[in-house]
């Protein structure tokens, strides 16, 4: 995927507009904001309308769960996770690398998160195979995952709260990225994530983000879509804004 990405940019290098047109086609490719905030409002909106089985049918259109296991109350907690964690994922870790590297930094940032999504888990089948992508996937995934929690602290409703769920709880998440996502989203919307969950039939027990907030309600999905969405779009402009000025800083030097 790097080297087709690579081959593509330096075919149409001499044209801006050529350039450009790549630059926006692999960012509409790799970046999943718009799909991520449409699955989670939907799996809200049923919830509000009282329909717990739509909203378990919707889920695993979001994450991994096990839906039929779940309640109400954990259907929203498990998309409030989803989207703080897939907002570094499919959004803030994409455009990090797209200022990195260019379409070769946003297209290889898109085939590892993937590689990590579809083999890269602790099941018996897939331990030992996976292990290679998970690991990648937590290498190229640190930088992005730190802006995200940033962000969500610095434009979230509680930003005190944030930080101090993010400083006090990312340590204890078992993904060394996953967790100052979860904590910053925690502490910025006031609730309570982590705790017990199920992934194929394999139920863990995972300690609490943000244990001085209350427990999640349908309602917070909307809350932490609003927020995913204001991380992204200041991603952007951090992303944007630093590319375009490294890129001003060379030329002047050449």
């Amino acid at each position: 995927a790097v080297a087709a990405a690579t081959l593509a940019a330096r075919a149409v290098r001499r044209s801006s507009l050529a350039s450009a047109a790549l630059t926006a086609a692999a960012t509409w490719a790799v970046v999943g904001g718009t799909t991520l905030g449409r699955e989670a409002t939907a799996i809200g909106d049923a919830l509000a309308a009282g329909d717990v089985e739509a909203a378990r049918e919707r889920l695993p259109h979001l994450c991994g769960r096990d839906p039929q296991a779940l309640d109400e109350q954990q259907i929203a907690r498990a998309v409030v996770e989803s989207v703080a964690e897939n907002t570094s994922d499919a959004v803030v870790g994409a455009l990090v690398w797209g200022a990195v590297a260019g379409v070769p930094g946003l297209v290889g940032f898109r085939a590892v998160n993937t590689l990590d999504a579809m083999v890269g888990h602790k099941s018996p089948r897939h331990r030992r195979y996976g292990w290679a992508s998970a690991r990648l996937d937590d290498v190229a995934g640190w930088p992005g995952a730190r802006l995200t929690a940033a962000l969500a602290a610095a434009c979230g409703p509680d930003p005190r709260g944030a930080v101090r769920a993010w400083r006090a709880d990312a340590g204890k998440h078992p993904s060394p990225n996953a967790g100052p996502v979860e904590a910053s989203f925690a502490g910025a919307l006031g609730v309570r994530l982590g705790g017990t969950l199920s992934y194929g039939g394999r139920v863990e027990h995972r300690p609490v983000l943000g244990g001085e907030g209350r427990a999640v309600e349908f309602g917070d999905i909307g809350r932490a879509v609003r927020l995913s969405r204001r991380v992204g779009t200041l991603a952007l402009v951090v992303c944007a804004g630093a590319r375009l000025t490294v890129g001003a800083l060379k030329r002047r030097r050449a």
